[in-house]
């Protein structure tokens, strides 16, 4: 498939998936939709998902902080990070009250939503829907 031709926002589980060697076929998915969200330079992420990234990875995986900070330190230098403000968290409410969203899923699809994004790729957040022009995809999904 070709992805990454239009901006699109990562979940923090694509990211995980690219260090999960007991997934592989979900690894070589998340590993290739990186590899093309850096060289279309259409990757966007967020504050959260780095933080969530550094938790799963140092805390349930057992990645030496190092190697996490310096995977950190790569993919912000290779994405669009976008910060979070209180309006945003605001919003994320609203998405949360009106869709039924999680508080969490709710700001991954503000975010996406705020740096026009219009596919926001996660196997955890419901696969399939549009909102307002942003689409969520499942990759591992075919």
């Amino acid at each position: 498939m070709n992805y990454m031709k239009e901006r699109s926002f990562l979940d923090t589980s694509i990211l995980l998936y690219t260090d999960d060697s007991q997934a592989p076929e979900k690894q070589a998915m998340a590993l290739a939709l990186l590899q093309a969200g850096w060289a279309s330079g259409n990757a966007v992420i967020s504050t959260q998902v780095l933080r969530e990234y550094f938790a799963a990875t140092t805390q349930k995986f057992g990645l030496p902080i190092d190697m996490a900070q310096r995977k950190i330190e790569l993919m912000a230098s290779q994405m669009e990070v976008m910060s979070i403000d209180s309006d945003d968290i605001l919003k994320a409410i609203e998405i949360n009250k009106s869709q039924g969203f999680s508080f969490w899923e709710a700001l991954i699809i503000r975010m996406a939503q705020k740096c026009n994004c219009t596919i926001l790729y996660s196997d955890v957040i419901q696969p399939q829907r549009t909102l307002e022009g942003l689409k969520i995809v499942n990759p591992f999904q075919h």
